[in-house]
């Protein structure tokens, strides 16, 4: 038998995306985004309130979304709870690291494994959120995560993942089936 739950965001599991931004001084800003995705081949999106970052690519035009990964997820959280408007220092209290992407003015930070630098196509908004669209102008990667064909492998990343039931992150486990494959049994 199944339950009424009421009203809840049942989406699971939901990635990790690390926002990454200059402030006005120069000064790295990031903060973790969860409600985000890839929208087509070359753009992704992401929902986010009135947020110092929203602040920053409204302003700058351009940003970065890295995945964060199990070995980061600390420094994530971090990010997701703590406010660059009340913490200028945020970024610098973490250690990591950071340079500025080759394709645009924006922090991609060393210790992720995979960051997209991005230019603002367009930010949606609504009175509840902002929808920002990221046009995709370049991809950076570690080594250590990509496969023999030079493409990203999802099981090297150890990209971790929030459950908005729990409150807790996850890392991804092993693949299950093959897409666009596992179906064609069905297929005539």
């Amino acid at each position: 038998m199944k339950k009424d739950l009421g009203v809840i965001p049942a989406v699971f599991p939901l990635p990790v995306l690390m926002i990454g931004t200059y402030n006005e001084d120069g000064t790295p800003d990031v903060m973790n985004a969860a409600w985000g995705t890839v929208c087509d081949t070359d753009k992704i999106a992401v929902c986010l309130g009135e947020h110092r970052t929203t602040e920053n690519i409204r302003r700058t035009k351009v940003f970065t979304v890295a995945l964060a990964d199990a070995s980061h997820a600390a420094e994530a959280d971090f990010f997701a709870i703590a406010s660059a408007r009340r913490m200028g220092d945020k970024f610098a209290r973490t250690g990591m690291t950071q340079t500025e992407g080759r394709f645009v003015h924006a922090p991609v930070v060393a210790e992720f494994p995979l960051t997209m630098e991005c230019e603002l196509a367009e930010i949606v908004r609504t009175e509840h959120f902002h929808g920002v669209i990221g046009k995709i102008v370049n991809v950076v990667a570690d080594d250590s995560v990509l496969n023999a064909d030079g493409k990203p492998d999802g099981a090297k990343l150890n990209a971790i993942l929030f459950d908005q039931f729990g409150k807790n992150y996850f890392t991804v486990g092993s693949p299950v089936a093959k897409a666009w494959n596992a179906g064609l049994k069905w297929m005539d």
